[in-house]
């Protein structure tokens, strides 16, 4: 174990080993047609799974609950409008939803470093809105704890959507990065939840049944969505914190990675190659470490996942690549999916562990299970083209006769939808 990690090492607690047991959930519009129904629809299902979350000794702090949307454009419209700014056309623009610390001075040091890496990457800040909450129903643990949060909104010129992906990315994690090297107490304090043209993040230390009325936005009519990946958490071994509420900022996950020691062990001695062999992005090693021993088994997951999806793979490449079905001695397997295996078990160990995991980029959504299917997921698809997947079922009443299918997902397979595809 490093100085490091012993420095905020308290008691028992070992941050390596954070892990959760959770409710897990997506609910989406096949047509991709945003609409506030979704987001309803997604919060109710939320809700709805309560009991798989958990709270600690005060019975209005949970664990943590959380919700990832597409970016609510026109919500965002009416508030660039009261400001009398201009918000740039739809994808052209990217939000980032940062927990900022409470203390001034603390605060003060953050902006100076978001303002040095806006003016390295080429991006412009236009707009800073206080995201309005409603906390008078927060435990005092969750009060103590909350952070500032903050919508920042930013543009840039001369990037297709994906390399503007990619430089929201590089944007993230370099002023993360560099906060936490050099104030290192603000570890828990500052956390940029999602920074992106395409998704948001609306998360924190709440129960499943707080989430809609702590976050004002998500009681606007014009809060249109097509997606909504939904999480409430059942923290194990673990110390409840704002950041590590999920959904992270491409997955939610119920369940644990139970090899996450070697994982980070097998990720870092890779890093150590591709900072020689990467001449075709070499700006994505300036974010190495990818990973964080502060994290949780999930936090890191969604780590890797997000720097394979900004080094050209798509999300369903990356989770296979991390959650393989069982190939080895699959006889009925086709050749092409078992080379596709068997090439990438070089690359990468399994992150192996119960998992359901639901996914998206904003574009492609889905679920997949853990090769031992150790975790259920069962989903429907609806006339109205929704698709709606949990944890279990049951999760949100829908009349049977505009079913068109249901199922569950298997050991190992992968449920996935392209919503530009429709």
């Amino acid at each position: 174990m490093t100085q490091e990690i012993q420095k905020i090492k308290k008691g028992l607690h070992i941050p390596q080993l954070e892990k959760d047991s959770c409710g897990v959930g997506l609910i989406a519009d096949l047509k991709n047609r945003p609409t506030h129904e979704i987001l309803d629809s997604g919060l109710t299902m939320l809700e709805n799974m309560e009991h798989r979350g958990a709270c600690g000794c005060e019975q209005n702090t949970g664990d943590g609950a959380g919700i990832l949307t597409q970016i609510p454009h026109r919500l965002f419209q009416k508030v660039f409008e009261r400001a009398k700014i201009v918000l740039p056309p739809k994808g052209k623009y990217g939000v980032g939803v940062f927990f900022f610390p409470k203390n001034v001075e603390a605060r003060a040091k953050c902006d100076q470093i978001i303002t040095k890496y806006c003016k390295d990457l080429d991006f412009k800040l236009i707009h800073t809105r206080q995201v309005p909450v409603d906390n008078k129903n927060l435990g005092k643990t969750a009060l103590d704890s909350e952070p500032h949060i903050f919508h920042l909104f930013f543009k840039t010129s001369g990037f297709n959507n994906k390399g503007l992906e990619r430089r929201f990315y590089l944007l993230r994690t370099l002023i993360q990065k560099h906060i936490y090297e050099e104030f290192e107490e603000m570890r828990d304090d500052f956390y940029i939840a999602s920074l992106s043209s395409k998704t948001i993040v609306y998360k924190g230390l709440l129960r499943a049944i707080q989430l809609r009325t702590y976050f004002k936005d998500l009681g606007q009519s014009n809060f249109e969505t097509a997606i909504v990946i939904l999480h409430s958490r059942f923290s194990t071994n673990t110390l409840p914190k704002w950041k590590l509420a999920q959904p992270f900022r491409c997955i939610a996950h119920n369940g644990e990675i139970n090899t996450i020691q070697g994982n980070l062990n097998w990720w870092d001695a890779r890093e150590k190659h591709l900072e020689l062999v990467s001449k075709d992005q070499p700006q994505l090693t300036k974010i190495f470490p990818a990973c964080d021993p502060y994290n949780s088994d999930s936090g890191n997951f969604d780590n890797v996942v997000d720097f394979l999806l900004r080094a050209s793979r798509s999300i369903p490449h990356s989770i296979m690549m991390m959650i393989p079905e069982a190939w080895q001695n699959n006889k009925h397997m086709e050749d092409h999916k078992k080379f596709f295996y068997q090439y990438h078990d070089s690359v990468m160990e399994p992150w192996d562990g119960p998992a359901s995991i639901c996914f998206t980029d904003g574009t492609l959504v889905g679920a997949t299970l853990d090769r031992n299917g150790l975790r259920p997921s069962r989903y429907i698809v609806t006339e109205d083209h929704r698709l709606i997947l949990g944890s279990e079922a049951g999760c949100i009443d829908v009349d049977p006769s505009i079913i068109n299918k249901k199922g569950r997902l298997q050991p190992g397979k992968m449920l996935v939808a392209d919503l530009e595809e429709q």
